[in-house]
């Protein structure tokens, strides 16, 4: 489930609307049209922002990061609007990641694999051949497959025979491979790296040298350099 980030009763909602999906409760890929409210801490935000940076999104999709409700009640109040325009009477909590239609001032979607996908969907990611194809259809089902291993068996919560047998795992898709699924960085890349970073410091993966190399690799890259783990 998304991250809940404020008090209230416990009613969690998936908001599943997608951008530019059938014409029947669709939103238009518009440029500038979009807002993406993230959590600080939270690797779901984290994959976002990452994803953000890699298609070169951060100038036409806003984003407004959340805290602590006594440190940004501004954000946290415009999210309260958001949701209770999408759901008549809402009193569930905020649910954050949340993507945004600023025109109409409602949810689209706080379920974030359909957020990334739709990102990579908006018009200023089409015909431009210097961005990474996140999601090839070719790809669609081993991304999910990957992403599925690494939030059941690679999490510091995550029993540690399974952990250490999906890390071995890994490690050895790594000697053959440049990322994660071949040669071409894509979104499992995004979700692995996050993955490993949430275990603890790089040295954590020393036992499994491949992970600890590729992590560095992809710790000199502009859009994963700097982020906050």
């Amino acid at each position: 489930m998304p991250k809940t980030v404020s008090l209230g009763a416990p009613r969690p909602h998936r908001i599943n609307s997608r951008i530019g999906v059938g014409l029947a409760g669709g939103f238009y890929p518009a440029p500038h049209r979009y807002q993406l409210y993230l959590c600080e801490g939270c690797p779901r935000s984290l994959r976002i922002s990452i994803t953000l940076e890699l298609l070169g999104l951060h100038d036409s999709v806003a984003t407004t990061l959340l805290t602590l409700p006594a440190e940004t009640p501004g954000a946290f109040a415009a999210l309260r609007g958001a949701y209770e325009a999408t759901w008549h009477h809402y009193d569930g909590p905020l649910i954050a990641p949340a993507l945004c239609d600023r025109w109409s001032g409602r949810i689209v979607s706080n379920h974030t694999p359909d957020i990334l996908r739709d990102l990579a969907g908006l018009p200023a990611c089409q015909g431009d051949a210097r961005l990474p194809r996140l999601n090839p259809p070719t790809l669609t089902a081993d991304i999910d497959a990957l992403r599925e291993l690494l939030d059941r068996d690679v999490t510091p919560t995550a029993p540690p025979r399974a952990r250490t047998t999906a890390l071995e795992s890994l490690d050895r898709r790594l000697a053959s491979h440049t990322y994660a699924l071949g040669d071409e960085l894509t979104a499992a890349d995004v979700d692995l790296w996050v993955a490993l970073t949430r275990l603890g410091p790089t040295e954590t993966l020393s036992p499994y040298g491949q992970l600890r190399d590729y992590v560095r690799r992809l710790d000199a890259h502009p859009a994963f350099h700097g982020t906050v783990r």
